[in-house]
């Protein structure tokens, strides 16, 4: 039985796979450990609809991101966790994961698909029979030149941001949520036919503070010792 999930946005997604059967759960739990509260229940009721334990797990593939740290780090870790005692993990982008849920419904490319990269940024990769160019963040401002006329898909918070910039309509989802379950079940259907992934790295909206700070830090630290630190 196959564990997929995504905690890469405000919205928790968990599938259980076993051959054919699917069940699956979309639970808005809010940003940060929201997460953390929703995600072992949630699986524990698709464990007992199941009628499984985490001992029939085969496997988890997990979305990596981009995803807000504190979100993002849940889903990771908790795949790490099971990976710990001995399934094999695999990750996929949460670009992947949306353009599986529009292939699910029938869209084909190419397409665009934004994410929100906050502070007046966006994430976007091109999607045909799969990505054509690697994934990059840029001035939301700079969209119109990038996309260039073409269909995009954003998430429904972030898509008003886009669209006030865009000519072109965003691709319609009439039920945005099932077509992302159905994406997650394809998408880790098949990365889990290939080998296992480790270590899983996760891939964040921004750099953490340390990240950001530490060469400052260290450049402080570096000009005191030189300086000589009073003792």
């Amino acid at each position: 039985m196959l564990l997929a999930l995504d905690t890469t946005t405000e919205i928790l997604h968990l599938a259980l796979i076993r051959g054919e059967r699917v069940w699956a759960r979309r639970v808005l739990s809010g940003v940060g450990r929201g997460h953390s509260e929703r995600l072992i229940p949630t699986l524990d009721e698709l464990m007992a609809e199941a009628g499984a334990g985490p001992r029939d797990l085969s496997g988890v593939a997990v979305c990596l991101g981009p995803g807000g740290f504190t979100s993002l780090r849940i889903g990771v870790a908790t795949a790490e966790g099971f990976g710990l005692t001995g399934l094999p993990t695999w990750g996929f982008s949460a670009f992947a994961l949306r353009a599986e849920a529009l292939r699910q419904v029938g869209v084909a490319g190419p397409f665009w698909i934004l994410l929100d990269g906050q502070r007046s940024e966006a994430f976007h990769q091109r999607w045909a029979d799969g990505p054509t160019e690697p994934a990059a963040k840029h001035p939301l401002a700079t969209l119109p030149e990038r996309v260039d006329g073409e269909p995009w898909w954003a998430p429904e918070a972030f898509a008003p941001k886009v669209a006030a910039l865009l000519p072109a309509p965003r691709i319609p989802l009439a039920d945005e949520g099932g077509a992302t379950l159905a994406g997650l079940v394809a998408l880790a259907r098949r990365v889990s036919q290939g080998a296992p992934e480790a270590p899983l790295t996760p891939f964040y909206l921004r750099e953490t503070d340390a990240e950001v700070n530490f060469p400052l830090a260290a450049a402080h630290l570096s000009e005191a010792l030189r300086k000589g630190v009073p003792r």
